[in-house]
């Protein structure tokens, strides 16, 4: 017992040990970085959070990840919410062929999907916008929220739909106010997953803020730091840092709901 103990705790060590570099590097003087692999620094400095959040611009970086993140979970989890609705309590033609296309579309890799995704956004004369940013990152398939959803809804007793309809109800009410507020676990785990999938979105905000770069999000600010001679290693783990907490601060407060939500999708 003692030595699965021992091996546990090694692994769990070499596991967060990125993590607890990050952090020290965050308060560690440049020549400190990269001395040695103690993660403990001798002089805490906060100077390196000082010089991320003005000189790095992390401040306007970080409004426009939460402006991004925010419009872009309200978009994505009302749509995956109303597909795995449909696929879930309705039976129409061509349902498995929509389930298999959302199935191949987690193996597509998402450098494939940045000149179509450009090219939409520039249609729509969204691009050089927070607008476009946000569409582009809440356009995604979301192939496990939509999945979630629809195993959810399938579970669910016929009933609660024959008794809405008979007091008149329509579709968007019924699925408004009947189904989703029963959906609050799956629900919590599409925000988590949409959350995390927009606040750490580097490849596509990169891209779309090329000629804008007072758009940039958190993600693409942090690889700002890094210069053609010399990269602020400090300053970038300090962003890193600063980009960590609103991340760690949601899974704490909706963890109990995820839980429920993966307990249930693996029973079902």
């Amino acid at each position: 017992m003692t030595l699965i103990t021992g091996v546990l705790l090694l692994i769990c060590a070499v596991w967060i040990y990125p993590f607890l570099w990050n952090l020290s590097a965050s308060v560690k003087s440049p020549a400190e970085v990269f001395d040695g692999l103690n993660p403990f620094p001798s002089v805490v400095r906060l100077d390196n959070y000082v010089r991320a959040w003005t000189d790095g611009w992390m401040g306007r970086y970080f409004l426009n990840t939460v402006f991004i993140t925010f419009f872009s979970i309200v978009i994505s989890v009302t749509v995956t919410a109303l597909i795995g609705y449909v696929l879930g309590r309705y039976a129409f033609p061509g349902k498995k062929v929509v389930i298999a296309l959302f199935a191949v579309s987690v193996f597509m890799p998402e450098g494939y999907t940045i000149i179509p995704s450009f090219d939409l956004i520039h249609t729509l004369h969204l691009d050089n916008s927070l607008w476009g940013i946000t569409l582009a990152e809440a356009g995604g398939a979301h192939v496990v929220a939509v999945l979630l959803f629809a195993g959810f809804f399938r579970q669910l007793p016929g009933e609660l739909e024959e008794v809405a309809r008979v007091d008149g109800a329509g579709f968007l009410r019924i699925f408004a106010r009947i189904y989703l507020p029963l959906a609050k676990p799956v629900t919590a785990t599409a925000i988590i997953l949409q959350f995390m999938a927009s606040w750490n979105s580097f490849l596509l905000p990169l891209v779309l803020t090329l000629s804008r770069p007072d758009l940039r999000t958190l993600a693409v600010g942090i690889y700002s730091f890094q210069g053609e001679h010399q990269t602020d290693f400090g300053a970038m783990a300090a962003a890193s840092a600063i980009a960590l907490i609103p991340i760690v601060v949601v899974f704490l407060v909706l963890q109990r709901y995820f839980v429920e939500s993966v307990a249930g999708a693996m029973k079902g």
